[in-house]
């Protein structure tokens, strides 16, 4: 493994950087240098020696090739909205933030596809494809900001997840820069068969095996019909179970989403939505397709809502009313601020039916830790965001933070779950992947990391534990390793 150094990059170094991308987008002022110390993670804090802005392929790979030559580890970034560190400078080094390249190269409405830079945020593809009615479905809460190559690297899902599938489903090739600043295709304009699926083993990789600088995106038509309901209930637990019957009927709707009472008064706090304050749980199904379709699958849902004791159903009237929903649910981390300065997200998942039972658990927790915790779910794919709410500047809440989330993500597991379902492994998980993964499974991921990426500039210290060990010499001590007591 690459013993990485401590000291600051040469200055040479960074002239050198500043003739590949101009003096105007290398930052090296401490001021300039702290606001890249963390994504929108954080609680792990980890300053870069040099922040470095291209604004072409071309430019990543003279970046890359010299990093590589001299040693030096280069953290990817796009918007920095990522919610697991992924984008956090564990070890220093470069971080390579790819917002200059936001172009949409073409948009093909025959073949329905997009290529674009991967500096574009998520919004902005289905915005450039709205005049043909296609769009770009992955939708992370983010999207007005998130870039496409953070949701490639995090294989980012969002509310219509259950329906759509997440960012691996609709990516169709890459344009990568290898660490040695190779330029290589992986994929491309059509789905082939023939040799190993680079692509989808690059997908999802957090940033570790490459830089994608271009993507070949698939757009899909906008639906016929679409109708968004919201229910309230007097619990979360009922909530969810109703959540599993919908499921359980056959309907597959586009969205399941549930909000609890903290959350949800958060929100009519910050919004003024007419939000109803005293229900237990707020549930927001999507349904979308052929008209006579929806119509058949709207009768099951109410049905099954209505079993699980709704407190009252409304349905949106047209796109406004959708909109409005939709805001309430999109808004809710950003409300929470509201309560407390600080969130820890995490993004569990669990099997649909194990819902109630991780709901129920999930406040047992924050009960034993005295937190406060506010719960945002993909319902329908068993995707859960509980939010602890916390104050910095005062370690013993933090450590409790981090000691009940470690007990959430056992929980997940314990119930048949996995450690994270969009928001990526990055520095916040990766303790815990011994607890999903043996250490055969760990070290095969390895190898495939060393193959992409043999001397480990690539995002280092990201997603796979490194053996035996913390992490490699010359990484910045994170606040989460000192209060796990876990030798760091």
């Amino acid at each position: 493994m690459l013993q990485y150094s401590s000291m600051p990059i040469d200055k040479t170094i960074e002239t050198q950087l500043r003739a590949i991308v101009g003096d105007n987008y290398v930052l090296s002022s401490r001021v300039d240098l702290s606001v890249y110390e963390c994504d929108a993670e954080t609680l792990d804090i980890a300053s870069p020696d040099l922040v470095v802005l291209p604004s072409s392929t071309a430019e990543v790979a003279a970046i890359l090739t010299l990093a590589y030559e001299h040693k030096i580890p280069v953290s990817p970034r796009g918007a920095g909205t990522g919610l697991s560190g992924g984008a956090t400078t564990v070890l220093g080094g470069i971080s390579l933030v790819l917002t200059r390249m936001n172009k949409i190269l073409s948009v093909d409405p025959i073949d329905r596809v997009a290529v674009v830079q991967t500096g574009v945020t998520n919004v902005s593809v289905s915005e450039a494809a709205q005049k043909y009615s296609l769009y770009f479905a992955p939708d992370p809460s983010s999207q007005s900001a998130s870039t496409i190559g953070g949701n490639i690297a995090e294989n980012s899902g969002g509310p219509h997840t259950l329906k759509y599938g997440m960012t691996t489903n609709h990516v169709m090739g890459l344009k990568v820069v290898l660490a040695t600043g190779e330029i290589v295709a992986l994929g491309g304009r059509t789905r082939t068969k023939e040799g190993l699926d680079l692509l989808g083993v690059f997908v999802g990789s957090e940033g570790t095996l490459g830089i994608a600088t271009e993507a070949v995106l698939k757009l899909i038509p906008r639906p016929q019909a679409v109708e968004t309901m919201l229910a309230y209930f007097n619990t979360v637990e009922q909530a969810g179970q109703a959540v599993s019957d919908v499921i359980a009927a056959g309907v597959v709707p586009a969205a399941m989403e549930l909000i609890d009472q903290l959350t949800l008064n958060a929100v009519e706090d910050s919004l003024r939505m007419g939000l109803n304050r005293d229900a237990g749980a707020l549930l927001i199904v999507e349904l979308d397709g052929p008209r006579t379709g929806i119509t058949i699958q709207r009768k099951k849902v109410e049905e099954h809502i209505s079993t699980n004791n709704a407190l009252s159903v409304e349905w949106a009237n047209d796109a406004y009313e959708r909109a409005k929903i939709w805001k309430a649910r999109k808004s809710a981390f950003g409300a929470l601020g509201r309560i407390a300065p600080h969130g820890y997200v995490l993004d569990g998942v669990i099997p649909r039916s194990k819902l109630a039972a991780a709901i129920s658990e999930i406040a047992v927790i924050g009960q034993k830790y005295n937190l406060t915790i506010a719960n945002v779910y993909h319902a329908g794919d068993g995707n859960l965001h509980p939010c602890m709410l916390y104050h910095k500047d005062n370690e013993d809440e933090v450590k409790r933070v981090v000691q009940a989330g470690k007990e959430i993500l056992e929980l997940c597991v314990r119930l048949g779950g996995t450690l994270s379902g969009e928001h990526g492994i990055g520095i916040e998980k990766i303790l815990e992947m011994p607890s999903v993964f043996s250490e055969d499974d760990l070290e095969s991921m390895r190898w495939v990391k060393q193959a992409f990426d043999p001397e480990n500039i690539c995002n280092p210290g990201k997603v796979i534990p490194a053996p035996k060990s913390c992490g490699e010499s010359g990484g910045r001590p994170l606040l989460r390793h000192k209060l796990l007591a876990s030798g760091c």
